[in-house]
């Protein structure tokens, strides 16, 4: 059966396990437009590049076994270096405390799954939940008709959170392809702070598709950071659809480091509510074998005098696919605004390749914006300075390739996932670094 079907017939058994809460219609709402809409396909132009017919084509549970068998060095080896943090561990869909750290003492901090069965956050559901994601996208409402995973935190006004929060997503112990549906809300209200980091990690040799959704709200004055560490096992399936929504003189940064996995399609909408908003967009991409990692932003500048920021670096070995598509829409009213897009590729072999596109739709009249992307190879006369200093040809090529990628960290304000993020990209280019 494929998964179009398993979908379809078993939500009912799904409603069933959730004991009943308040989305149960909204949830059969969205199952009937998913089920209107289907998958997407290659004759959709939004897909145009990326094939997802070697996902819908296989089987999966949509109810993980619970029991696993993880072990506390296990999980201190997914870390960054990181015993100042605060950290949540979901193992198989299930919030662990005994694996997390959570010093959080002036938010409001739930597993989803709580969140949706507490009468007291009817109010907060109604106002925030799925007011931002897209209805018109099938992925989106795939998820809200199954979404049970995930957590929910809400940062009151002028709270800082000063130590960013790492959030592991386990599956492991899981006979079977196993499908998850993961649901995060973040709400940081007017003068808060906030950062999360967001990873990924499938422990077995069975497939793993996570169809996953987060909606953030930046509220006056507020900051939050959310930084997405994409290095899976080749038995992964990941399809993230981040929507960002900021209130005046608000900052929200989306970093989206993409390593590992089968096929990584990351969507991210930024809507601007305000003015004197601004909103960074950074990527970094290092793959080879046949992986997919397919980046799709869009920012929506609907008031005057805001700023955003994309700046997507890609590096693709053997027979990988890359895909960028860039947007930026500047409504009539959006004046003075000034939107910056980037994204510059590095092909390493002949069976590599990038479908790029960067886009730019302005309604406005006296703006800044710009966009552009190049596609190459390493330059040569770099790479002839570098050997005429006695640096091996491997050696200078993963110099270069590594400051080449380097630049799209350097707004990232924690130090230990900087170093991270450094020793991943030198572990990838296979050269010897120090941080």
């Amino acid at each position: 059966m494929a998964l179009y079907e398993q979908i379809i017939n078993t939500h009912s058994q799904f409603l069933q396990s959730l004991q009943h809460s308040f989305l149960d219609d909204s949830r059969s709402a969205a199952l009937a437009r998913f089920a209107m809409q289907g998958f997407p396909t290659k004759k959709d132009e939004e897909y145009k590049y990326t094939n997802l017919k070697e996902i819908t084509e296989k089987e999966y549970n949509f109810f993980p076994r619970p029991e696993h068998t993880i072990s506390r060095e296990q999980i201190d080896e997914l870390h960054l270096g990181e015993e100042n943090f605060d950290w949540i561990v979901f193992i198989n869909g299930k919030l662990h405390k005994e694996y997390s750290k959570i010093s959080i003492e002036n938010a409001e901090f739930l597993s989803f799954n709580y969140a949706l069965n507490d009468p007291e956050y009817r109010e907060v559901f109604d106002k925030y939940f799925n007011t931002v994601a897209s209805q018109d996208l099938a992925l989106t409402n795939l998820n809200q008709a199954y979404c049970k995973h995930g957590f929910f935190l809400k940062v009151p006004k002028n709270a800082v959170i000063e130590k960013p929060i790492h959030v592991f997503y386990i599956s492991q112990n899981q006979d079977t392809h196993t499908f998850y549906n993961t649901r995060n809300l973040l709400i940081a209200e007017e003068g808060s702070k906030v950062e999360v980091i967001e990873s990924h990690h499938n422990f077995d040799d069975t497939f793993v598709f996570t169809n996953t959704v987060t909606e953030i709200f930046t509220y006056q004055n507020a900051k939050a950071d959310w930084h997405k560490v994409q290095n899976d096992s080749p038995n992964t399936y990941l399809i993230d659809h981040t929507f960002a929504k900021q209130e005046r003189d608000s900052l929200t940064t989306v970093n989206t480091f993409s390593f590992g996995g089968k096929l990584v399609r990351n969507n991210l909408d930024f809507i601007h509510n305000g003015e004197n908003i601004n909103s960074f967009m950074n990527g970094i991409t290092i793959i080879g074998d046949e992986q997919v990692v397919d980046h799709h932003t869009a920012v929506h500048h609907r008031t005057p005098n805001c700023e955003s920021y994309q700046n997507y670096k890609g590096i693709f070995g053997d027979k990988s696919h890359g895909v960028f598509n860039g947007k930026i829409f500047v409504d009539k009213i959006a004046q003075k605004t000034n939107a910056y897009q980037q994204n510059n590729n590095v092909l390493l072999g002949e069976g590599a390749s990038i479908d790029t596109k960067p886009q730019l739709e302005i309604f406005a009249d006296d703006v800044k914006c710009s966009h552009g992307c190049t596609v190459g190879q390493l330059n040569n006369d770099a790479m002839f300075y570098l050997r005429a200093r006695g640096i091996s040809e491997s050696k200078a090529r993963a110099l270069l390739l590594y400051a080449f990628a380097n630049d799209a960290m350097q707004n990232i304000d924690i130090e230990p996932l900087k170093i991270k993020i450094s020793k991943l990209l030198a572990e990838k280019l296979e050269v010897e670094m120090e941080f």
